[in-house]
């Protein structure tokens, strides 16, 4: 699989979609359950990164007293 720094945010949810059927089947040994968690648990914060990103981008207009919007700081 990419690069999880590489890929989208859709495309990580996939492959977590995968690792969690994966595991959820309980056919891969040990060594390979471990692979894919910590495989998993990269994505999610890779994840989090993003969301946490495009929060951060979010504004919200509010007029002013004349009437302009106005950007602000989603809180």
């Amino acid at each position: 699989m990419a690069d999880k720094k590489t890929l989208s945010f859709e495309d990580s949810m996939t492959r977590l979609e995968q690792i969690v059927k994966l595991l959820e089947k309980g056919d891969a040994p040990l060594a390979e359950s471990m692979g894919l968690f910590e495989e998993g648990a990269g994505l999610v914060r890779a994840c989090e990164k993003l969301l946490d990103d495009a929060e951060q981008k979010v504004v919200m207009l509010q007029k002013q007293p004349d009437g302009t919007p106005e950007e602000k700081p989603f809180d």
